[in-house]
């Protein structure tokens, strides 16, 4: 199996990975925003869950026809895009009252829990970023290559649960200060339709 070498060297720039913006973290930072640390978290578990589909697409080479079709790449982003498309649109026509102090959201724990998911499986950039990070600290050497990306993809996912679930929490601070007013959530509010609107041009833009 895996050397703890290239195991400690494969953590360490999984959290680098997981603090570096990108669409993940910012989409928990928005969610964390707007509905407080159990949202974050709830969407957090979502995106962890996409990254096992990630995982297993990579190891079972799935992820190579994604990263050489362009109709399977094209597909992939542009319902990912519109998903986005979709959150801003309820974003920008949410009500004030929509939005509550504390660990209180207007959707339920499986909607957040999708979200998650959806935002995740619907980025094709993620598997084609799993099939050229993963397999460099796999070593033909010491054992099933399968296995050895299984428990890569295992151990990136559990950096990222950890490192968003702190993002989550640094975030939810801001849901406890914007929904003292109603001024502050429609702010809010607009700021994520905002967000999820550069989001959604930033995957409908992506090229393989």
């Amino acid at each position: 199996m895996l050397s703890l070498e290239s195991l400690l060297a494969f953590v360490v720039a999984s959290v680098i990975l997981a603090l570096a913006p990108g669409p993940d973290n910012l989409f928990v930072l928005t969610q964390s925003a707007l509905s407080g640390w159990r949202a974050g978290l709830l969407v957090t578990v979502g995106l962890c869950t996409g990254l096992i589909v990630h995982t297993f697409a990579v190891t079972f080479g799935v992820a190579t026809l994604i990263s050489t079709s362009t109709w399977a790449f094209s597909l992939l982003k542009f319902v990912g895009a519109g998903y986005l498309v979709y959150l801003a649109w309820l974003s920008f026509r949410a009500k004030p009252d929509a939005v509550v102090v504390g660990e209180k959201t207007g959707l339920s724990a499986a909607k957040l829990y999708r979200r998650g998911i959806i935002m995740n499986v619907t980025n094709p950039k993620v598997s084609i970023f799993f099939l050229a990070f993963l397999p460099q600290f796999a070593d033909p050497a010491r054992g099933s290559v399968t296995l050895q990306l299984l428990a890569l993809g295992g151990m990136f996912i559990l950096v990222t649960l950890v490192v968003f679930g702190g993002v989550a929490a640094l975030a939810s601070n801001l849901n406890r200060w914007f929904t003292q007013s109603r001024r502050g959530q429609r702010v809010l509010n607009r700021i994520a339709g905002a967000v999820f609107v550069g989001l959604a041009v930033k995957l409908a833009t992506a090229k393989l």
